[in-house]
């Protein structure tokens, strides 16, 4: 038993040194200071070292040294990329260069900075923000949005509260600089701002509906019957955080902070929120967790929901019509409030 018992332990620690230092490569690669050449050599002269150790921890006369090294190195390059700061003063891609943000004033709250951009194509648009007061009071709706694009496993989500018919949606993403481009492993090392887009439908689902071609989105609206009250905290707290982004921001992260996962920890507000699953962190399959758990309210199955919840035809030919939000709600399954 001793011996297996070492063995275990051995293979534990290597497993350690082995997944630690890919991490630190990849951190030196992408997170690292100067150029790209620069980069690349400090990331590979960490993974030598790396290996180094890795080969030392194996052999018995050498492991303690070994590891004992390799612990002192790593908790200094942990340091470093721990200093690493966000930040809201950078060049950034125009549909993300504003940040909104909420005053208020009782159940009036005022938001400001909502995007209404008017689209030629995905890339060619005109910039228009504007500022809207809501009374929390005349909050009668929450809905689920999930635009697919990579398969079923993976949707973007975001919710669109609706003040009768006015319907304001607000989308968490990525804040990415003018000069980047969205990727899921940069989204691990610290490389996009976290951003909450607050928008009119007409926009933040339009360009999804739309625009988008490369490549193409599948967009589904989901009503979500339940506690308007939940539904006004889930608001409150996501009006919160707005203006707390705007003066402390925060990074993006693929697996902790992201579309789906946030919305989640905003949920938790309310009793009896939905209980945390893998469904979560493969947001394609959040809708189905959340008809699972009986938070849709409908006589049809999931697959004949999920089929007459999809709006990107209705979306096209509503297009820019003033009652969009209408339009793109009237032919959904109708659902009572439990």
């Amino acid at each position: 038993m001793r011996r297996v018992s070492t063995v275990v332990s051995l293979f534990i620690g290597a497993f350690l040194i082995f997944g630690t230092g890919a991490w630190g490569t990849l951190a030196l690669y992408i997170d690292g200071p100067g150029n790209d050449t620069l980069r690349a050599v400090l990331a590979s002269t960490y993974a030598v070292a790396v290996l180094a150790a890795l080969g030392a921890y194996c052999t018995r006369r050498f492991r303690w040294i070994a590891a004992t090294s390799y612990t002192s190195m790593f908790i200094v390059l942990f340091a470093w990329w721990s200093m690493i700061e966000p930040s809201n003063d950078r060049e950034w891609q125009p549909e993300v260069a504003v940040l909104p943000y909420a005053t208020f004033d009782g159940n009036l709250i005022t938001v400001h900075n909502i995007r209404n951009f008017d689209y030629q194509s995905e890339t060619d648009f005109t910039v228009a923000y504007d500022d809207r007061t809501y009374d929390l009071t005349k909050l009668d709706s929450v809905d689920l949005i999930a635009a697919y694009w990579i398969g079923p496993m993976i949707a973007h989500i975001f919710l669109s509260f609706g003040f009768g018919d006015d319907h304001l949606a607000i989308s968490i993403e990525a804040r990415k600089e003018a000069t980047e481009g969205y990727s899921s492993i940069k989204g691990f090392f610290k490389q996009f701002e976290l951003i909450y887009i607050v928008g009119d439908e007409r926009d933040l689902i339009r360009v999804r509906t739309n625009y988008r071609k490369d490549p193409p989105e599948e967009v589904y609206l989901y009503q979500l019957p339940g506690s308007i009250e939940n539904g006004r905290r889930v608001f409150i707290e996501y009006m919160k955080t707005i203006n707390h982004l705007r003066e402390h921001p925060k990074f993006y992260n693929t697996l902790t902070a992201n579309c789906t996962n946030v919305i989640w920890m905003h949920s938790r507000v309310n009793p009896g929120h939905l209980p945390f699953s893998w469904k979560i962190l493969l947001s394609g399959y959040l809708p189905e967790y959340i008809y699972e758990q009986g938070r849709m309210n409908s006589d049809l199955s999931f697959a004949e929901l999920q089929r007459r919840s999809r709006i990107n035809e209705i979306a096209f030919q509503a297009d820019q019509a003033p009652d969009f939000s209408k339009r793109i709600r009237a032919s959904l399954p109708l659902s009572a409030a439990p």
